[in-house]
Order: C-alpha cells, then sequence, then structure tokens
C-alpha cells in the first residue's frame, strides 16, 4: 500500500471514530448526581406521592436532555403495559382502583435508583417514586392502597387517576422525560 493509500486510509478511520465518538448518547446513567447543574427540584417528602402539586419543568436547560414536551433521554427505564379502566365496575372500592396500574420496568442489566422518580397523568397527579429497580424487572403502579412490594407499588388514593383518553409520563429525579405513553381517543387509541 502507497504511503498515500496509507494516510487516506488513517483520516477516514480517524474521521468514523470522531463521528462514532459524537454519536454517543450525552448522558451517562447520573440518578444519584447532580454533577452540580443546580437545576430545581421539588424536595416534598412523604409516600411517593405528589398529588398534583408538582410542577412542570417544560423546558430544555441546554444540556440535551428535555424537560418537558419534547424528547425524552435515553434510559434502560421504560413504560410498560398500562391498565388505565380497572376490570369490572368502576365502584371506587379498593379493590377497583388497584385495577388500574401501570408498569414500569428496567430493561437493562443493572439496579436503577427511582427515588425522586415521578409517574403522572395529563391533570397532573403524581406518583413520586421511592424504590431501587433490579435489572431487568418491573415493578406495577396500582391507584388505590396497598402494602409496597418488589413488585407492586400504591399510591393510596381513594379515586382513580388513569381516564380512557390519557397520557403517562415518566421522569426521574432531575424532572427530565424518560418515558410517556398516550392511549385513547385523542391518541388514536394506542397504549
Amino acid at each position: 500500500m502507497s504511503r498515500s493509500a496509507r494516510r487516506i486510509t488513517a483520516a477516514v478511520l480517524a474521521a468514523g471514530a470522531l463521528v462514532a465518538a459524537a454519536a454517543l448518547p450525552a448522558v451517562a446513567d447520573d440518578h444519584d448526581h447532580d454533577h452540580g447543574r443546580g437545576h430545581d427540584r421539588d424536595h416534598s417528602h412523604g409516600r411517593g406521592h405528589d398529588h398534583g402539586r408538582g410542577h412542570d419543568r417544560g423546558h430544555d436547560h441546554g444540556d440535551g436532555r428535555d424537560r418537558g414536551h419534547g424528547h425524552a433521554v435515553r434510559s434502560a427505564v421504560v413504560l410498560g403495559k398500562i391498565q388505565y379502566n380497572s376490570p369490572g365496575r368502576d365502584n371506587g372500592s379498593n379493590r377497583s382502583l388497584n385495577g388500574e396500574w401501570v408498569t414500569v420496568t428496567n430493561t437493562g442489566r443493572h439496579a436503577v435508583n427511582l427515588r425522586g422518580w415521578t409517574l403522572r397523568d395529563e391533570s397532573h397527579r403524581t406518583y413520586r417514586f421511592d424504590l431501587r429497580l433490579p435489572g431487568r424487572s418491573s415493578v406495577r403502579v396500582h391507584t388505590g392502597a396497598g402494602r409496597d412490594s418488589r413488585t407492586d407499588v400504591y399510591q393510596d388514593l381513594r379515586r382513580y387517576v388513569w381516564d380512557n383518553s390519557d397520557t403517562a409520563t415518566l421522569r426521574d429525579a432531575y424532572g427530565y422525560k424518560v418515558d410517556s405513553k398516550s392511549w385513547g381517543h385523542r391518541y388514536g387509541g394506542h397504549r
């Protein structure tokens, strides 16, 4: 191979490496550390719920992570199956309330600390997580009252949360949108 061909090959490989490095996700799994970003946080305490007092942080802070209506950050944690309409009659009983739920799944191999993460509907009814989700596992967030376990957590509410046309939004502890799912007539019936 000639000297020119080697130089051209080296230049192409170097350019390819730069493109690959730029394409890597800019966000590492930093759910436990603030790294001096100085973003406002809701420091409400209590058993996992905010009951609509949370604020919509709907704007981009210039670091590529959405805090509102745009694209979600890359995360191994996603929303799974959603049972927004509890089976049977909607009689307001605890059994009926717990018949509506949202599954949150960690698709990665490593555990993720969900402390401070939120799950919210369009009416801003908000559940605040306080758990560590093991790798390749799921937890169901039920509307009614119950005893939290490794696979099920409860919002301890006495009214239904999820409407027949609604959006579930999962945000990390910094308020960045991680995932969302919509369903019902406004969204083409998908969930």
